[in-house]
């Protein structure tokens, strides 16, 4: 606190430097308060399992995901198909495995997408006056405004054809997927990149680069950015999850990948008419899009908590 005062200890050099008298670190302390949060903690031991199933799935089950057998249709979990079976006798855990790698890569890339856009437009923005702030705000309430899910099933309808037949079956769905819920989902990343921006560049040690000659790219990149990308990782935590919903959405109608690609949406909407014969088969990837999107938000909570000191933990 202001007006107090520490007696700084006495360090033996002839010692290693005790916990206490290591220089302070954001990083190990956003760690520190990270792993307090044990729900998050958990979540990301979670996640972490999932992905790593995910990938390597063909090593811990090398189960060809289309392979036809109609001697075992829609049959329940058991030792030779711990998931059970399809309508055609494929195995659901070999599907689910590979329809997962797609799932969360969507969730993934449109994150990106998204916080890439909503960055740039938020920081610049942030940075200017006048009608360029009030042009891109205008912009990200018209994004706002606009209907999600109608506009989505829009696109994929229009352009899923051309992509597909330029990319193929999964490349092309895969690249539109991505672009098109990566640009329906930017405009919170921007508008709160700019929040951050408005009230980083007034502070005092960018009013310093500013003294010292430094460019606004500069200022941009060394000094408000990096104190901005605490909230901007919690958002993009958001989008994964938001992403792969949507995805699943998608896939669900019918507007998403082909049936030959079983991502967990997809599953669940060949499974929807099989529901009274066979719930195991939407039961699983259910169960996979409802603990991914679950753990993503609990991961996403302990993050804010962890890059925001003033919550008490």
């Amino acid at each position: 606190m202001a007006g107090s005062t520490h007696a700084s200890p006495t360090v033996d050099p002839g010692k290693p430097a005790s916990s206490a008298e290591r220089a302070y670190s954001p990083r190990l302390e956003a760690w520190r308060r990270f792993r307090r949060h044990r729900l998050a903690v958990a979540s990301a031991v979670v996640l972490a399992i999932m992905i790593i199933a995910i990938a390597l799935g063909p090593i811990i089950w090398p189960v060809p995901i289309n392979d036809i057998d109609f001697s075992a249709t829609l049959q329940g979990p058991s030792l030779a198909h711990p998931f059970g079976t399809d309508d055609l006798g494929q195995d659901l855990l070999a599907r689910m495995l590979y329809g997962g790698r797609i799932s969360l890569a969507v969730g993934l890339a449109a994150m990106a997408v998204a916080v890439s856009v909503g960055v740039v437009i938020g920081a610049i923005a942030g940075m200017s006056r006048g009608w360029v702030d009030a042009f891109l705000m205008w912009l990200t309430d018209l994004f706002l405004s606009l209907p999600a899910l109608p506009l989505l099933l829009l696109i994929i309808y229009l352009f899923r054809d051309r992509l597909t037949a330029t990319f193929g079956p999964e490349g092309g769905v895969f690249i539109l997927v991505v672009v098109v819920i990566g640009g329906l989902r930017w405009m919170p990343v921007a508008r709160l990149v700019r929040a951050q921006f408005l009230s980083l560049r007034e502070k005092e040690f960018v009013e310093a680069a500013r003294a010292l000659g430094a460019s606004p790219f500069r200022q941009v990149v060394r000094h408000i950015l990096p104190n901005a990308l605490g909230p901007v990782i919690v958002a993009g935590t958001i989008d994964v999850a938001a992403a792969i919903i949507a995805e699943s959405t998608l896939s669900f109608l019918g507007l998403g990948f082909p049936p030959d690609i079983p991502t967990w949406g997809r599953l669940l909407f060949d499974a929807k008419d099989h529901l009274d014969i066979a719930p195991h088969w939407a039961l699983f990837p259910g169960a996979a899009i409802f603990l991914a999107v679950l753990t993503i938000n609990f991961i996403g909570d302990g993050l804010r908590d962890a890059l925001d000191p003033r919550r008490v933990l």
